[in-house]
């Protein structure tokens, strides 16, 4: 390539625009230099056509096209000198490079050159959507029109970052300014220009994508927990008859309100089973007894699942199954017989539990029917939300997945005595994380594109936050019972009822603090109910605030969603509990933590962990409005500092990747959080299959 076609280094970011003639080129260019206070360089093509007109009274020709791209690389690189930070170019060697193709059906070898190797931070292809407007230099608008797809194709062949521009001129503007904005921030923490294109191309949130980055880079601070919640400390105990109180409190208004069940029931299965996937791919048939596997891998998981085999509630239609597709099954070994009733439960595709979502799978046998967990729910529904003979339930589930849950509550509505509205949604692909491999580099796929993961359970806030009913019930799609019903629904009542009757305290209140001026007697009864009722510590210096400052300060702690938490005590399940956190700042708050956020390695904080007295919460009761009957947007009450840091492997390839804070970990950190203790009936969740043979999910 000739040298002065050569384009001069430059810590400065270049933008181009590009695109065929009268789309806009000029505007936009000149437009973003204003906006960011920079120069920009116009088309050099314009004078030199128009000077060759007035002199030589010829249009363009072939042998004009290189003089023309050198002339633009010449004032291209002048520019740099008093480029501020940013450089807005009007075309481009590869816009001089399509023109030559088009019009003489070849290019020199020096300007095909000069349109692969001239580097733009970003290309903004300017669309066809705006007037045409003949200058006496261009072609026709039928031209522009046929043209813009071979200008776009270029831009794809050439593996350039583009992003299309269209709209009306302030339309462009606004657009195109905030993504030169998102683009600095993007190449700062080290994507490339074309990485940035396809996160914009997936709307993808750019600050979302370097958090997550930056996180896995430099690894996520371990919350420090002061001490663990008990009775008393942090941990409401209430007698029977203080829960009846609350139940009659929310029957008297459970007309009143909308209610709603959220069940997240997105996941697949695969760990329910994840034992007996083991046993398939390690046991082998021929040449060993079941036994033997058991004492040489420890599965005593296996050994359980075989022994209590007749108690789960798919046993007979899978014991029919098989005695189907072997004539001779009955004279089957033991061993072959368990084995052929596993790999089928697994792997059959009239069973296929191993990929299919929890929520479709049989949980519980009763006389009539074997009942799912989507049954379970729409049953509990019945029970305690259920007001003008309705009752409504959403589902988080997978897409994929939309088919069974369709199917499934088609045959349970026929059930029903109530009328069931329900839906549902699916994880926003927003929340999805990118994966970070060894060299701190994006995980790609063969064909080089990004790979995304889901963000974890914490992506489902933005599902939440899409909810609108007055109160709503948060539960697992696992946490079901066979025989706990009565009880279940009596407790999750009496959380409803503590709830309304927190919210009226706290809607109260800001309507008081309103006035603004309302004295200081009035604002130590405020701030004594947020100390002793709402389990919040005021930092000691409230007290030298001024009045007004008081006041702003009561109204952050007070207006925010409120949550009523049921806690169960801890029975040695993995997870984590409820403790008192301390903050960076030095705030201390009520939080569910997960034992993955603790430095277990520091003595005193697994000391505090260890001693901890309760589980994470079974059920959640939710007010997401404000006192003036308003939605929050419960993205603004996040922790997002609280995510984790996960290690997994794809092909071989280990990487690490960010998962939002938990649903109701740091996802519910800034709302409102009342722990209230409730009976272990009410904590029956399905981890493994094996748990299906506990108390609660076999038949009295």
């Amino acid at each position: 390539m000739e040298e002065n076609l050569r384009q001069k280094p430059t810590s400065i970011l270049k933008i181009t625009t590009y695109g065929p003639e009268s789309t806009g080129k000029t505007t936009l260019a000149r437009d973003l230099a204003n906006y960011f206070n920079t120069v920009w360089i116009v088309e050099f093509a314009r004078d030199f056509l128009q000077e060759i007109l007035e002199k030589e009274g010829r249009i363009c020709e072939e042998k004009d096209l290189l003089p023309i791209a050198i002339g633009q690389t010449a004032i291209e690189n002048e520019a740099l000198n008093e480029a501020n930070k940013y450089l807005f170019c009007d075309t481009n060697a590869l816009v001089t490079k399509v023109y030559s193709d088009i019009y003489y059906n070849h290019c020199t070898f020096e300007l095909e050159e000069a349109a692969r190797s001239h580097h733009y931070d970003l290309y903004f292809l300017t669309d066809k959507d705006v007037p045409w407007e003949d200058d006496g230099l261009r072609d026709s608008k039928e031209y522009r029109d046929s043209s813009f797809e071979v200008f776009k194709q270029n831009l794809i062949d050439y593996n350039k970052p583009f992003i299309q521009i269209s709209g009306s001129k302030q339309q462009r503007l606004e657009k195109a300014a905030r993504i030169v904005i998102n683009l600095e921030k993007a190449l700062k923490a080290g994507l490339t220009s074309l990485e940035f294109v396809e996160l914009y191309n997936q709307n993808k949130d750019i600050d979302a994508v370097i958090h997550q980055i930056n996180s896995v880079k430099k690894g996520i601070e371990k919350i420090h927990i002061e001490e663990h919640a008990s009775i008393d400390n942090g941990i409401l105990k209430y007698s029977t008859a203080e829960f009846e109180t609350y139940i009659s409190k929310f029957e008297d208004k459970l007309n009143k309100l909308t209610l709603e069940k959220f069940v997240p029931a997105s996941g697949a299965a695969t760990r329910m089973f994840k034992f007996l996937s083991d046993f398939l791919t390690d046991f082998d048939l021929e040449n060993e007894t079941i036994n033997a596997y058991i004492n040489r891998s420890k599965n005593r998981s296996l050994e359980t699942f075989i022994i209590a085999m007749d108690k789960f509630p798919f046993f007979n239609d899978v014991d029919r199954y098989l005695k189907l597709k072997f004539d001779n099954f009955k004279k089957f070994s033991r061993d072959k017989k368990n084995y052929w009733f596993i790999k089928t439960i697994l792997e059959d595709s009239n069973f296929d539990y191993l990929n299919k979502p929890k929520a479709v799978l049989p949980f519980h046998a009763y006389k009539d029917e074997i009942a799912t967990p989507i049954t379970e729910h729409f049953k509990e529904a019945e029970t305690y939300i259920a007001n003008k003979k309705e009752a409504s339930i959403h589902f988080t589930i997978s897409e994929e997945h939309l088919p069974l849950f369709e199917n499934e509550i088609g045959l349970i509505n026929k059930k029903q005595n109530v009328q069931i509205n329900y839906s549902y949604s699916f994880q926003d692909s927003i929340t999805d994380s990118v994966a970070i491999g060894k060299k701190e580099t994006l995980l790609k796929n063969n064909a080089g594109q990004i790979i995304f993961r889901p963000g974890g359970h914490g992506a489902l806030l933005y599902n939440l936050n899409n909810r609108n009913a007055d109160i709503i019930f948060i539960k697992n799609i696992d946490n079901v019972s066979h025989n706990n019903i009565e009880t279940i629904s009596f407790y999750k009542k009496a959380l409803a009822g503590n709830l309304l009757s927190i919210q009226e305290k706290v809607f109260g209140y800001l309507n008081i603090l309103d006035n603004q001026t309302i004295g200081i007697e009035k604002i130590e009864e405020i701030k004594k109910f947020i100390i002793t009722e709402l389990n919040i510590k005021i930092n000691s210096d409230f007290d030298e605030f001024k009045e007004q400052s008081q006041i702003k300060i009561l109204q952050q702690f007070l207006d925010r969603p409120i949550r009523v938490c049921g806690m169960v005590k801890n029975e040695n399940e993995p997870g984590g509990g409820p403790f008192w956190v301390k903050d960076s700042k030095g705030n201390v708050t009520l939080q569910i933590v997960e034992s993955a956020q603790i430095d277990l390695n520091n003595p005193n904080q697994k000391s505090i962990f260890n001693t901890s007295t309760h589980f994470n919460p079974v059920d959640l009761v939710c007010g997401i409005k404000n006192y003036k009957g308003e939605k929050f947007n419960l993205l603004e009450f996040t922790n997002p500092e609280a995510g984790f840091i996960v290690e997994k492997s794809r092909n071989g390839a280990s990487y690490k990747a960010y998962e939002l804070p938990g649903l109701w970990n740091g996802s519910m950190a800034n709302w409102i959080t009342l722990f209230v203790e409730v009976p272990l009936e009410t904590f029956n969740p399905v981890k493994t299959v094996n748990d299906l043979l506990k108390p609660a999910h076999q038949p009295n």
